[in-house]
């Protein structure tokens, strides 16, 4: 029989809310040793999700967009929305304010293999499983898949 997401997802994963402070967050992420984070609003919805990624901004710092100045007038050789983006993720002190917003999720009852032909196609290292009313349920990760396809070895 096939596998379902349900059959192998991490159950009751560890949730953070928008207002959470940022260096909270990184204290979650540090011990317990996972990689992002399901951001939820109160009722329970996915609201985000938050990552390692999305904190580098904190360290690195962004750099201003490349443009050149012609006839009194600027064009930005990068588009400089983007710059506004990072720079926020890089000054932002919670949770909401640097957290990717709009993350892929999927259903318990989705095929564990399409779930994972997504996670490759998109490269997302997690996805969040969300019941009928968007509630996070369980969370889903490369490890998740692997140790559910060493588990049908023996």
């Amino acid at each position: 029989m096939a596998k379902t997401v349900a059959d192998v997802m991490s159950h009751e994963p560890i949730v953070v809310l928008p207002q959470t402070p940022i260096k909270e967050a990184m204290k979650i992420l540090a011990e317990r040793r996972i990689s992002g984070l399901p951001v939820v609003d109160e009722a329970g919805k996915l609201v985000g999700v938050i990552s390692e990624t999305d904190l580098l901004w904190q360290e690195t710092g962004v750099e201003p967009p490349v443009y050149i100045v012609f006839l009194d007038s600027v064009i930005y050789l990068e588009n400089p929305s983007r710059y506004d983006q990072e720079l926020h993720k890089a000054l932002g002190q919670t949770v909401g304010e640097v957290m990717t917003r709009d993350p892929v999720t999927v259903k318990p009852n989705q095929p564990l293999r399409k779930a994972a032909k997504l996670m490759q196609e998109k490269s997302i290292r997690r996805l969040a499983v969300t019941d009928e009313e968007g509630k996070v349920i369980g969370i889903l990760t490369p490890s998740d898949i692997v140790r559910a396809m060493v588990a049908e070895l023996d």
